[in-house]
């Protein structure tokens, strides 16, 4: 039975103490429920992060934000909202930090001498395609440096807001410049409304994997987290619809709740599941050596155990059973040129 004393539409149920913070304090009762969400523009220098993790396969990622709206109580950017200032907790959801000044970082970028291009991912970190994007449409503008520049770009969310943008996307395709990944952990829509709150609905989803396909749009689909207990029976069901949907390939990831992730985790499971919280928490404890997060390169991606390994061997029979025969594009660079104009090259 669900707490019913849970903020409704809210992943985190209170904000959690900033881990980088000399002194901690008890704050008073605070009605979150009547808090707006607040943007605040900053200024970065650059753009383009460097993504230097051995495990994690791609070379450059960039986010057009900071903090997420969508909700998703075990997401692993929740961390970075700390170094900010801010908490991991309900400040990630409603503190949200725009980088308006984006598009023309990343034309400074594709515009330095010597770069060698390489696929970028957007976002990587915090969604792109936030409900933050129909107002600023800070993605809308970096997708259209990436056409203009013709560089390749993939595209991670959880919002169907991404088929706002097939005008731009559909060019670069023709291009073989763009690909998408949507993440659907569930397609269980009561499940869903309380595992990512703000994002798009599973068949809303499932549409924009459609709509993608027939305009020539490779889809990949992250099937992330699996959380044991709660969504680990259904990636077969997934699977099949997503592969029916018109979907090339598919990822998936076990959920490791690392650092402040793990308080807003547990006080969400023990709010909207109590009936199952500890089960579920020690499930992922068996999948993490006893603990709930793990940051080793690459043993963090696969977990262990009997519960990993019966997860791993259900994809390895989907992938064979909906995906088989299937490819994924490989993009191309070799049309950059590091200016707007096409340029002949004299050599290739």
């Amino acid at each position: 039975m669900q707490n019913e004393n849970f903020i409704k539409g809210q992943g985190a149920q209170r904000n959690v103490n900033n881990r980088f913070d000399r002194y901690t304090y008890e704050p008073e009762d605070e009605d979150f429920e009547t808090v707006k969400t607040s943007f605040t523009e900053v200024f970065p220098k650059s753009i383009v992060n460097q993504v230097k993790s051995g495990d994690l396969p791609m070379e450059y990622s960039m986010n057009p934000y900071q903090g997420c709206e969508h909700g998703c109580s075990y997401c692993f950017a929740r961390p970075t909202h700390e170094y900010w200032g801010y908490s991991a907790g309900i400040d990630f959801e409603r503190k949200i930090m725009v980088k308006k000044n984006a598009p023309e970082l990343l034309e400074k970028f594709f515009q330095k001498r010597g770069y060698k291009p390489a696929p970028i991912l957007l976002s990587g970190n915090t969604d792109c395609y936030q409900p933050a994007e129909r107002q600023f449409e800070i993605t809308r503008k970096l997708l259209q440096v990436c056409l203009d520049y013709r560089h390749p770009v993939n595209i991670l969310t959880k919002n169907a807001l991404v088929l706002r943008d097939l005008d731009i996307l559909k060019p670069l395709a023709e291009q073989n410049l763009v690909s998408v990944s949507l993440s659907i952990p569930t397609i269980n829509e009561d499940l869903r409304r309380k595992m990512e709150p703000r994002t798009s609905s599973a068949p809303n989803k499932l549409k924009a994997i459609e709509v993608l396909t027939e305009n020539q749009i490779p889809v990949h689909v992250m099937v992330a987290p699996i959380i044991p207990g709660l969504n680990s029976d259904e990636p077969l069901n997934i699977l099949k619809a997503v592969s029916d949907a018109g979907a090339l390939s598919f990822g998936y990831t076990l959920v490791r709740l690392n650092d402040t992730v793990e308080p807003v985790f547990v006080n969400w499971i023990q709010s909207h599941f109590p009936d199952r919280a500890e089960k579920v928490l020690n499930l992922i404890r068996s999948m993490r050596g006893g603990k709930l997060g793990d940051k080793r390169y690459f043993e963090r991606q696969r977990g262990e155990g009997n519960i990993a390994e019966m997860i791993h061997t259900t994809f390895k029979i989907g992938r064979k059973r909906f995906f088989e025969g299937r490819e994924f594009p490989k993009l191309l660079s070799k049309n950059f040129t590091g200016a707007k104009d096409q340029q002949l090259k004299l050599f290739d």
